[in-house]
């Protein structure tokens, strides 16, 4: 049983750790559980941390190197 109840705090915090879960009170002291969506964005097009300037600097480096 010991284990048992182990492997459930360990579960239930892996999974409120990998999945954006929140609760939330209402006004009627009820609780709300939403699933929360992420939108990340890294920078705009045209800056280094982007998909296209990371594969617009790797053309470069190659380009000097001759490869």
């Amino acid at each position: 049983m010991k284990k048992l109840s182990m492997l459930g705090i360990i579960v239930g915090a892996a999974l409120l750790t990998a999945v954006p879960f929140s609760l939330q009170w209402s006004h009627e002291k009820n609780v709300a559980l939403s699933l929360d969506r992420a939108d990340a964005r890294v920078g705009q097009p045209l800056s280094a941390g982007s998909v296209a300037g990371v594969h617009r600097r790797a053309a470069r480096r190659a380009y000097r190197r001759g490869y």
